[in-house]
């Protein structure tokens, strides 16, 4: 079968320590490929997608367990119980009062919850002749300080052939690849919960894998149509302003750090909506496609983020507002046994 996964150590690590495991799901014939890995919060360290005769290294982690723990930018985390900031760590709900951890201490913040870097347990895998398929699962016992809520958390990461997607226009040649990621957040608890769900993943195009990346200087962002959200000097939203159409953005001149409520949108061939964010190589003109369902409980905020070496972007599906667990905006509230589900997908065009 053309699709396949395999398992290899990322290491090397201290003397005695045991290696972390990253699992490669591969398409042997396109040289397309995704690794992730469960023990360090299920992270998607790499995505190379082809078009045409080009491979595209669209994202790149860090190299080492050692950078990996490191890394303090939240590249590829998934973000749960809450993405993005709660202002102070403080929120309150069903007549309590809660306490998170400042992990943004210079903003007075909590950020991105707080399964990145949680060991994942695989659930399964399968390699058929149209998808290579990997499912991995945190349970949380509700031990975090300001967090007493069991839960668990089911990723799929799936690399499809992309005219196999649900969503959105399929591309013409059945060869090209397409990332989708799907969640699942379930209350294990007795109680109710407040839960969001985000992905904090960056961007790049780098061709042909080795070769050089480009600045994102020299693309084009285009937007769904969408309410910006404003923040203040500790980006906590204070507002709204007013709705954009769909449109394009030019990144040479461009800094960002932008939340933005999103508007879907359908076809008559599809069930349910969704929005894409394109991202465009003004060097080679491919596009790279992130999309995000939409709808009820879905994934219908965005955060696009530039940092400042400008070498890479981030476009941040997420199911709720920043401080949303004191804004209420997405929150979702689960009885217990309820979930919280959703998808996200990449491709090329």
């Amino acid at each position: 079968m053309p699709f396949q996964i395999t398992t290899q150590p990322f290491g090397p690590l201290p003397t005695g320590a045991t290696p972390l495991t990253e699992y490669l799901l591969e398409h042997t014939e396109t040289g397309e490929f995704i690794t992730v890995i469960p023990e360090f919060g299920a992270i998607l360290r790499r995505l190379v997608l082809r078009k045409g005769h080009h491979v595209f290294a669209l994202i790149q982690g860090p190299d080492s367990p050692q950078a990996l723990m490191a890394d303090e930018s939240y590249a590829s985390a998934l973000l749960y119980p809450f993405p993005s900031r709660i202002r102070h760590g403080i929120y309150h709900f069903e007549g309590q009062d809660y306490a998170l951890k400042m992990n943004e201490t210079h903003r007075d913040n909590a950020i991105h919850g707080f399964v990145h870097g949680r060991v994942f347990s695989v659930v399964s895998q399968e390699a058929t002749s149209t998808h290579a398929r990997l499912v991995v699962r945190y349970d949380y016992a509700g031990d975090t300080f300001g967090y007493p809520f069991p839960f668990s958390l089911t990723v799929t990461y799936e690399l499809v052939q992309a005219n196999l997607l649900s969503h959105g226009s399929r591309p013409q040649e059945d060869y090209m690849c397409a990332l989708k990621i799907s969640y699942e957040a379930r209350n294990t608890g007795i109680t109710r919960c407040p839960a969001a769900f985000g992905w904090h993943p960056y961007f790049r195009f780098t061709e042909d894998i080795e070769a050089a990346e480009e600045s994102i200087g020299n693309m084009l962002l285009t937007l769904p149509t969408r309410i910006p959200i404003s923040l203040d000097d500790h980006m906590i939203p204070n507002g709204q302003l007013p709705a954009e159409m769909a449109g394009t953005l030019e990144l040479h001149n461009q800094q960002l750090d932008t939340a933005f409520l999103i508007e879907p949108t359908s076809s008559p061939a599809e069930a349910e909506s969704f929005a894409e964010t394109v991202l465009t190589s003004l060097a080679t003109g491919v596009r790279l496609i992130v999309g995000q369902q939409t709808g009820e409980g879905k994934l219908n905020y965005l955060v696009c983020y530039t940092p400042t070496r400008r070498d890479r972007i981030a476009i941040e599906p997420l199911t709720a507002n920043v401080d949303s667990f004191n804004n209420g905006q997405g929150l979702a509230v689960l009885n217990p046994g309820d979930t919280l589900s959703g998808a996200m997908w990449v491709r090329l065009e």
